[in-house]
């Protein structure tokens, strides 16, 4: 380990049932130190699904023992000579979904050379549970500290709060990559299905790009006043109206679903759509890339994008977890290290 005055401690999930908050406090080993690095004294990470999908090897093997959180903030500590983005001891800084790409180190890499690190077919490596081209392992962000390859890490603007910029660094970003890039802005109308985690970003950062409309879509009505309250300007809930597809037939531009589920009436869907327009899965987009989260952070400084989160204290992080997984975080659960 690197000779520091700190120590890299976190919860560390040991088998799958760690998904059930059975995580445990304990020192682990990060990527050995390059001059390329970034050391952040972590304040806050989010909760993300992906975590609990992880710690219970739901999406393949689990490498145990693992660290989960990708959502990560904090003040860095520890800046290498080597560097990049002018980042300094004591900057406010924060590291999304992934962490290291091969960066054309290990040869060509039309992705990488293309600032598509997100796509390196050679080491696309995650922010937790993964291997660093030096070997080392990804531990994330339910911690005290935090080791990551400054390439990807990201200046926080001082307009957003630490606990607001959290959980842009994932939820947020993937609800508005897909926008971004489908043409949300005046004149469109946008439907956003599911009212959650991700939904909730949708619905704001579709106002953000300028859409004239937005149209919040889920299954029950329970959610409707709090989709109003974050901008949308209708509200539809499936289950109250047979007729809801026929009576909002060909009336939107574009649909992103943040949910994912083989009961989705998908036609219904798409039969909301104009001739021509698209329906895109935000549950399933890869978007990790740093240029777009700072492009994103900068529109929700100017715009006062405000993420709902709950602060929860970090020694409070397995029944945060639990928490999240009965669907009680209104709508971002983010971990804080207590100062």
């Amino acid at each position: 380990m690197a000779d520091t005055d700190y120590k890299f401690e976190g919860w560390m999930g040991l088998d799958p049932k760690a998904g059930d908050g059975k995580m445990v406090w304990k020192e682990f080993e990060p990527k050995p130190w390059e001059e390329t690095d970034v050391d952040i004294k972590i304040t806050h990470s989010g909760i993300c699904g992906s975590d609990l999908h992880t710690l219970r090897s739901g999406w393949g093997p689990t490498m145990y023992p693992c660290c989960v959180g990708h959502e990560i903030v904090g003040i860095a500590v520890r800046v290498g000579s080597k560097a990049e983005g002018n980042i300094k001891v004591g900057d406010r800084i924060g590291v999304g979904a992934q962490n290291d790409s091969c960066q054309g180190r290990k040869g060509d890499c039309e992705a990488c050379s293309s600032g598509l690190e997100q796509y390196c077919p050679k080491n696309m490596v995650s922010t937790y549970n993964s291997i660093h081209l030096n070997g080392g392992k990804s531990y994330g962000g339910y911690a005290l500290y935090h080791r990551a390859p400054s390439h990807f890490v990201i200046k926080i603007p001082d307009a957003i709060p630490s606990a607001i910029a959290a959980p842009m660094l994932c939820g947020g970003i993937t609800s508005y990559s897909p926008l971004r890039h489908n043409g949300c802005g005046p004149g469109k109308t946008v439907g956003i299905i599911g009212v959650g985690g991700l939904g909730h970003f949708g619905i704001m950062f579709a106002k953000a790009l300028g859409a004239d409309r937005v149209v919040a879509i889920s299954r029950k009505a329970n959610k409707r006043e709090d989709a109003l309250k974050l901008g949308a300007n209708t509200y539809i809930a499936t289950d109250d109206n047979i007729n809801w597809a026929k009576n909002n037939s060909r009336s939107l531009d574009l649909i992103i679903s943040t949910v994912s589920s083989s009961k989705m009436p998908i036609v219904d869907y798409i039969s909301l759509l104009k001739p021509m327009a698209l329906l895109f899965n935000s549950a399933s987009q890869r978007t990790v890339l740093s240029p777009e989260i700072c492009e994103m952070l900068q529109l929700a400084a100017e715009k006062k994008v405000q993420a709902w989160v709950e602060e929860r204290p970090m020694k409070e992080a397995n029944q945060a977890i639990v928490d999240m997984e009965a669907g009680k975080a209104r709508y971002r659960y983010v971990l804080v290290n207590k100062q």
